[in-house]
C-alpha cells in the first residue's frame, strides 16, 4: 500500500549559488558517502541538486516535510547502474511507524532544473 508520494524541483543555479556562497553548504545537508559521490562526479551542481530534490521529495512522501528530522537523516546514493537508492536513518524510521517499507525514487535534470519523485510503500 502506498503511504505517500512526494516530488520536488529545484533550479540548478540556486544550488550552484549556495555551493559558492554558503560556507559548508554541502557538508550541512549531505552525508560523507554522498560527499564522496559528489566528488566522484566532479562536484557537478546538477548531481547535488538532484540529491537535494530527492531528499525533499522523500520528506514530502513521509508526510512531515523536513520538520521532524534533518536532511542528513536521508542518504541518497547510486547503485552500480546509476539508479538512485535512498537509505533512511533511525530518526525517520521512528516517524514512519511501519515495520517494513519500500522507497522508490527517481531523479532527473536538464540544463536548468533538477527534479525528483519519491514513492513510499508499506510492505
Amino acid at each position: 500500500m502506498i503511504i505517500g508520494v512526494g516530488t520536488d524541483i529545484i533550479e540548478i543555479a540556486r544550488i550552484e549559488k549556495a555551493i559558492n556562497n554558503t560556507n559548508g553548504f554541502v557538508e550541512k545537508l549531505f552525508t560523507k558517502k554522498e560527499l564522496e559521490l559528489f566528488k566522484s562526479k566532479n562536484m557537478r551542481a546538477e548531481v547535488i541538486a538532484g540529491n537535494f530534490a530527492a531528499k525533499e521529495a522523500i520528506s514530502k512522501a513521509i508526510g512531515t516535510g523536513v520538520r521532524s528530522f534533518s536532511l542528513k537523516d536521508i542518504e541518497v546514493l547510486r547503485d552500480e547502474l546509476g539508479k538512485p537508492i535512498a537509505t533512511l536513518n533511525e530518526n525517520i524510521i521512528k516517524i514512519l511507524k511501519v515495520s517494513s517499507f519500500k522507497l522508490n525514487i527517481s531523479i532527473s535534470h536538464n540544463n536548468t532544473s533538477a527534479i525528483a519523485f519519491a514513492i513510499l510503500e508499506d510492505m
